[in-house]
């Protein structure tokens, strides 16, 4: 999946969204406040500590009614430098609607911490929610979000421990991901990263072993660059042919900050669909 088709594309236009959508701010001015909205009316732990790091914590929601071993686990966004989880809990109105619970963690951000070590975090935060509810987990996550709903999707759980299932998370349903990251290493994105080739590869989840039998879907706006485009294309079809259940989506107008919307809504297709891989 290394991109090396297009030596002359500008990776900067391609990946710095905030400059692609002007909006930008104002819909994560409301992202704040439809959460905090959520939090009031939703019901659920708050601030659950996953690990030893100040922002290793985790706030659940957990509907009346809700269905045995469904679990869905949001990650959020951010190019892995900005937001928490405080920006997002309205994004469990949609599965929670259903019975669905719904757990949102934040992460240490970059330049404090590298990828590989938010990648750790967040299997240390998969690995916390099925202990606590005795489930397999489904990982969805948006932009970077999606990035490590893949990697934990990849990852070999046994590996971190022998009592862990293999299929410890179920499905990733990843929304505006990027899974090669080696066209950042030259945009103003990597200054708070870090990267080089090396490093880039080593948290590229397209580059690890296709993780076999599970299920994979990439979602992306239709209004996002060609980019964003093709990394959910090529991993829809790279894992695909490796013989993961793979699905790739492009939602119709959605910019790279509204594409996660419909996941608030009950009646959305992209809460019929997280419904439906939570019950797999």
């Amino acid at each position: 999946m290394r991109n090396e088709r297009l030596p002359s594309l500008d990776y900067e236009a391609e990946y710095n969204n905030r400059a692609r959508v002007p909006e930008h701010m104002a819909i994560i001015g409301q992202w704040g406040r439809d959460a905090a909205a959520a939090r009031d009316e939703l019901g659920g732990p708050r601030d659950l500590a996953y690990g030893e790091a100040p922002r290793n914590v985790l706030d659940g929601f957990t509907p009346t009614g809700s269905i045995n071993g469904a679990v869905v686990m949001f990650i959020h966004g951010g190019y892995w430098q900005t937001l928490d989880k405080s920006s997002f809990s309205h994004m469990a109105r949609g599965p929670v609607a259903h019975g669905v619970s719904v757990y949102i963690p934040s992460y240490t951000l970059c330049p404090d911490v590298r990828i590989s070590d938010i990648i750790a975090e967040m299997r240390t935060a998969a690995i916390a929610v099925h202990r606590l509810t005795g489930s397999r987990v489904v990982v969805a996550g948006h932009s970077a979000g999606g990035h490590l709903a893949a990697a934990l999707l990849a990852t070999e759980w046994p590996a971190i421990s022998d009592d862990l299932p293999a299929d410890l998370v179920t499905s990733a349903y990843s929304i505006s991901g990027v899974f090669e990251l080696a066209p950042l290493v030259h945009t103003s994105i990597n200054g708070a990263l870090g990267l080089d080739a090396a490093s880039a590869a080593a948290v590229s989840p397209a580059l690890w072993a296709a993780p076999t039998g599970k299920t994979c879907d990439a979602v992306v706006g239709g209004a996002e660059s060609s980019e964003f485009h093709r990394q959910s294309a090529d991993l829809a079809h790279s894992w695909g042919a490796a013989g993961v259940a793979t699905r790739y989506e492009s939602v119709p107008y959605a910019n790279h900050f509204d594409v996660i919307a419909p996941m608030a809504d009950p009646d959305s297709a992209m809460t019929a669909r997280l419904v439906q891989l939570a019950k797999l």
